[in-house]
């Protein structure tokens, strides 16, 4: 796989299912597509032996692709599976506390930064990236206006990556890529994927390899 450092790259967020091996599947053909620099496996509903033997299914398969698998859930199961990192869904305390607890060992990043204020305190404890937009969040072709915002005046100032959820449609990564984040998340927009997920990710790495502004360029 080609890893592309100087501009925007994908990160998957594995959709809820209640077909664990279709999921694995579908999470492999995806992962042939094309670049994919992490994905992000949450917890959902699940308690935490069902989301560990779910996790202990989907991690292999992503290190395997060369991306890195992050757990957002349990720390406990992100240990257990030998996950890469942890993605902390709290607030800036509980950040904080993941980043003292599991770095430099893990991977570890947040989300719920829906405004500058908190963005701020997050980026404090000095997390390996900060998310904007809810794993979740891809309710719409577009990604959210307010998440482009926040990524750009962030990608402007703080030299920590940033992580912004983008839209259903595949075509959503451009508009991502141009506030300057280093990272772009896709959920619906690639399993949902009518053409299939790997057909998704190869279309968005190329969208990103002939739109997406070079850092440092």
């Amino acid at each position: 796989m080609t890893i592309v450092d100087d501009r925007c790259r994908l990160v998957l967020i594995v959709p809820q299912s209640g077909d664990a091996q279709k999921q694995a599947t579908d999470l492999e053909g995806a992962l042939r597509g094309g670049d994919v620099a992490s994905v992000i496996i949450p917890q959902y509903d699940l308690d935490d032996a069902s989301f560990q033997k779910w996790a202990e299914l989907i991690v292999p398969i992503v290190q395997k692709a060369g991306a890195a698998a992050l757990i957002a859930g349990d720390s406990r199961v992100a240990s257990r599976v030998k996950a890469d990192g942890l993605h902390v869904a709290g607030n800036a305390e509980a950040l904080a506390e993941a980043v003292e607890n599991f770095t430099p060992k893990l991977i570890v990043g947040g989300g719920n930064a829906d405004d500058r204020h908190k963005a701020l305190e997050m980026g404090e404890s000095n997390p390996d990236y900060v998310f904007f937009g809810k794993l979740e969040g891809d309710i719409k072709p577009e990604a959210h206006p307010k998440n482009l915002a926040l990524g750009e005046w962030w990608a402007s100032m703080i030299e920590i990556p940033a992580i912004v959820m983008g839209g259903t449609d595949p075509s959503s990564v451009v508009a991502v890529s141009e506030t300057g984040v280093e990272f772009v998340a896709m959920r619906g927009g690639v399993f949902d994927n009518a053409a299939g997920a790997a057909q998704a990710v190869s279309e968005i790495n190329a969208l990103l390899d002939e739109k997406a502004p070079r850092f440092g360029g």
